[in-house]
């Protein structure tokens, strides 16, 4: 029987140690959520949310157990650990609001002797295959649409963080959702290959890397079953020259090294009008002098390893890159005493350009680049200058120009004056490498459910 362990970034200790699933238990957990499927999408919708809130209930009352697990597994500081049960929550309970209205029937326009309407129906068992980074939002962005909209689910979380799939399970199984409707699984990446093509999974959701993304493609390529991809960013921020200075240097900041870096939707390269860029950049070094690097379990730490010392490897390579071809390091080191190992200080590169991989690839850690453009138009070009489109951000005060210049930015979601966010209201999507489909919103349902057209004629009388 083959082990998964889970290696604490903090100290290099084993956190957890589980077995892999072996074929007959992925046997028995897909016939179970076949076996349950009938019943659950008979289930009306006000008892599927009555359910589901109360999962969401038991989920949020383990959340001081949550933060502390959180930190060893992915190494977040503890200070910010509830902040991630919070978005859970804030996402779940608006996807259990809109949740009767989205699902409901779409009724057409009378046509005499004709009843016409749209049912939208569940797609039948969810796989969702979650990353680590932030394990219960990026989870609840399909795990719960895909309950209330009648389906069930099949999840997979990374091999970091496994207690956050066994958490989850628990939290609905108390809450006294139906034997199958919500399983788990530790699998191996063939192993999970294998259930995307498998003819009993009817959809899957994928959140990781580009690579992934592309090896869920394959294994889903034999069957017409639907692949909801989010993958990497390289997301971009535009401060213009009327732009609230201190709000845009506080809040990029922010957005470039909470979690270490290591946010989807994490700000990565910063263009800046060159009548504000020396300025600015002032400002961030300043900024970033604040933060403490440090054990996350102390509270006064504010960044925290990577996740682990391969991608701590990768980050290093990135920077080292960058200062052999011309960009400079601005934050003092003496500032952040060297770890080593899967602690990085964090890095504000200047003098760089899109021929480094840090202004092009993405680093997934708590470096960011900053250059400064001359005008709208060459912000424009860099910005869409990228292989990825998950989000991107303007700071300024012109709400006309920031419409004008968001609708030729080639992005999923575009920010005026704020980053790093996800509104639940609103459809979460990529384009180019960031991804394929879309959670949350009303927009999400669309993407959890098929259409089945009602056409019932009634004008032919009645025979004699």
């Amino acid at each position: 029987m083959t082990e998964l362990q889970t290696i604490s970034p903090i100290d290099g200790r084993v956190v957890a140690t589980r077995n892999l699933a072996t074929p007959t238990e992925i046997e028995a957990t897909l016939n179970r959520a076949r076996k349950a499927l009938d019943g659950w999408r008979k289930t009306p919708v006000d008892e599927r949310i009555e359910v589901v809130r109360g999962f969401v209930d038991a989920f949020v009352s383990m959340t001081d157990q949550l933060v502390e697990e959180l930190a060893w597994q992915i190494g977040r500081p503890v200070r910010y650990g509830a902040g991630e049960i919070r978005g859970f929550e804030e996402r779940a309970r608006h996807m259990i609001a809109i949740a009767e209205d989205s699902l409901a029937d779409l009724r057409l326009p009378e046509k005499p002797g004709y009843i016409r309407y749209i049912k939208r129906e569940p797609l039948g068992v969810v796989f969702t295959v979650a990353a680590w980074n932030y394990p219960y939002l990026i989870a609840v962005n399909s795990i719960v649409p895909a309950l209330l909209a009648g389906n069930v689910v099949v999840l997979k979380h990374s091999a970091q963080t496994p207690l956050c799939a066994e958490r989850l399970v628990e939290a609905a199984t108390s809450a006294g959702l139906p034997e199958g409707v919500f399983q788990s699984l530790h699998l191996s990446h063939g192993d999970a290959a294998e259930m995307v093509g498998d003819s009993r999974v009817d959809f899957v959701a994928f959140t990781g890397s580009v690579a992934g993304g592309r090896a869920i493609r394959r294994a889903a390529s034999e069957r017409f079953v639907g692949v909801g991809l989010e993958l990497g960013g390289k997301d971009p921020a535009y401060v213009r020259p009327d732009a609230n200075l201190q709000h845009a240097v506080e809040s990029l900041v922010d957005g470039a090294f909470f979690n270490s870096g290591q946010s989807c939707c994490g700000i990565e390269r910063i263009y800046v009008h060159r009548d504000r860029y020396d300025a600015f950049v002032e400002g961030v070094v300043q900024e970033t002098s604040r933060y403490v690097l440090g054990d996350p379990m102390d509270p006064e730490t504010t960044l925290g390893p990577v996740v682990r010392k391969t991608a701590a490897r990768g980050i290093r390579q990135q920077v080292k890159q960058a200062l052999e071809m011309g960009a400079r390091s601005l934050v003092d080191p003496d500032l952040f005493p060297a770890r080593g190992g899967t602690y990085i200080a964090p890095r504000v590169l200047v003098d760089v350009d899109h021929r480094m991989d840090v202004m092009s690839e993405e680093t997934f850690g708590p470096v960011v680049g900053i250059m400064s453009v001359d005008n709208d138009e060459h912000a424009i070009e860099l910005m869409n200058d990228s292989c990825y489109g998950l989000t991107a951000s303007i700071w300024t005060n012109d709400v006309d120009a920031a419409v004008s210049i968001g609708d030729q930015i080639h992005t999923g979601t575009w920010f005026m004056n704020r980053c790093d966010y996800l509104d639940p209201a609103l459809a979460w999507v990529g384009v180019k490498d960031s991804g394929v489909g879309c959670t949350l919103s009303q927009v999400g349902y669309e993407h959890l459910t098929r259409p089945k057209s009602y056409h019932l004629r009634m004008d032919i009388g009645d025979e004699v």
